[in-house]
């Protein structure tokens, strides 16, 4: 895989840190963990879901974090005595603790978590604040009626000359 420096983009950038920081670790993607295994969705067009195979998870070994647009989904498996009493021949379930790190978008919220049938489900979703939100700007003509600035009529260049 080929690596970049993107030693020039940070002396010739302001505030541009959290996105070549994010290029970075896009760039150690070979070394990610695989478990558990999750799939990201669309649910609306500004709703997203993650969904992480826990099987075997409680609610309460599970934690969910979410700091400066990372999202972490924690998992530790707690022992228990009745699994130490017996005798496990084969274990296919993994039961090891995991990390699993998202990097959420601007405006990006967790709107809740279900753990159902071995399956942790993560809604999030997009609030964009009406400041970002396009407007439309109506547009006056020259045969409008003149516009006034705090109850006091505007001249124009045409009613001053």
């Amino acid at each position: 895989m080929r690596t970049f420096d993107l030693a020039p983009l940070y002396r010739n950038t302001v505030g541009f840190d959290r996105l070549f920081s994010l290029l970075d670790s896009v760039g150690g993607v070979d070394a990610a963990p695989t478990y558990p295994p999750y799939n990201i969705e669309r649910t609306g067009e500004n709703a997203y879901r993650i969904t992480v195979a826990v099987a075997g998870f409680t609610e309460a070994e599970l934690g969910i974090e979410v700091k400066e647009n990372t999202l972490t989904l924690k998992g530790e498996k707690k022992s228990s005595e009745a699994s130490e009493s017996a005798q496990v021949l084969y274990r296919g379930i993994a039961a090891r603790a995991f990390e699993r790190r998202f990097q959420l978008a601007d405006h990006v919220e967790v709107k809740g978590a279900v753990l159902e049938n071995g399956l942790l489900h993560v809604d999030l979703v997009r609030n964009i604040p009406e400041t970002k939100k396009p407007r439309i700007i109506p547009i006056a003509g020259a045969t409008s009626a003149p516009k006034t600035i705090e109850g006091a009529p505007v001249e124009s260049a045409a009613q001053a000359a």
